[in-house]
């Protein structure tokens, strides 16, 4: 479903501020994947994520999203292939805009857009059956903007929203980190549940290491710019948060100063 081989990015290449973000990374993702994604600040993680969307440009190496090479393809016509919440809660939504029009939008992502979204009797039910999964009383307030909505409300609603379509992989690029523990520990529920019930190839980046461990079948272990260690389903269910701080300094003499990424 995703197929990344020998790619590489490197900002303000010949400079003095020359910094390697991908080196040579190669990554295979079936259908129903779900891989997290660890790593120090600096490692590379969302450098992956906008290299897959096609927001950054790769200076070399393939990527393929459902059999399909994208390398060359500009990002907007990439969105048909992903789905992504982001880190900010306002990332994802238009806060201007209400839920059921925030919806109907997502709901067209990839698909050639008129002036009108399409709000009928029939759609409305699908989005309140949709908004009642969130268990936030959300699918009585359709009309309501999502500007008023909390973090969590707006991020529980992005995370539907990625969802909606079926898209070939859906990224998480550290969708909890600025939600309060409340609120991220819900979101992180909905993730498995959303992720579960559609079987979504999923590919998330997380800084805390109890989630990473807590989510998916797969775990990798970035560190400048390359995988440097990798969990599969029988070893993941059996690590701890302890084994992977120790293996993370063992392997690269790492010292990890993101007390979040204990969980």
């Amino acid at each position: 479903m995703l197929e990344l081989k020998n790619v590489s990015k490197t900002f303000f290449p010949g400079t003095v501020n020359e910094r390697r973000a991908l080196v040579d990374l190669s990554l295979d993702m079936r259908a129903g994947d779900f891989v997290t994604v660890i790593g120090s600040n600096g490692a590379g993680k969302s450098t992956l994520l906008n290299a897959i969307t096609g927001r950054l440009k790769i200076d070399r190496g393939e990527i393929v999203i459902d059999g399909v090479p994208v390398r060359r393809m500009p990002d907007y016509k990439r969105a048909r292939f992903y789905g992504r919440v982001f880190q900010d809660p306002m990332a994802g939504t238009a806060p201007d805009l209400t839920i059921e029009q925030n919806l109907a939008l997502a709901l067209r992502r990839g698909k050639p857009r008129g002036l009108r979204l399409g709000l009928d009797q029939k759609r409305r039910a699908f989005f309140k059956e949709q908004l009642e999964m969130l268990g936030l009383g959300l699918e009585n307030r359709l009309g309501a903007r999502v500007g008023l909505l909390s973090g969590g409300q707006r991020q529980a609603m992005s995370l539907l929203m990625a969802a909606f379509t079926q898209p070939s992989i859906l990224l998480l690029d550290e969708h909890t980190a600025a939600l309060d523990p409340q609120r991220a520990a819900h979101v992180t529920q909905l993730t498995e549940k959303v992720v579960r019930d559609s079987n979504l190839t999923t590919l998330m980046i997380t800084h805390n290491m109890a989630q990473a461990i807590e989510l998916g079948n797969r775990l990798i272990m970035m560190h400048e710019g390359e995988i440097i260690y990798e969990l599969g389903p029988e070893e993941k269910a059996k690590v701890t948060v302890e084994e992977l701080l120790d293996r993370f300094a063992s392997i690269k003499g790492a010292v990890v100063s993101d007390k979040s990424m204990l969980g």
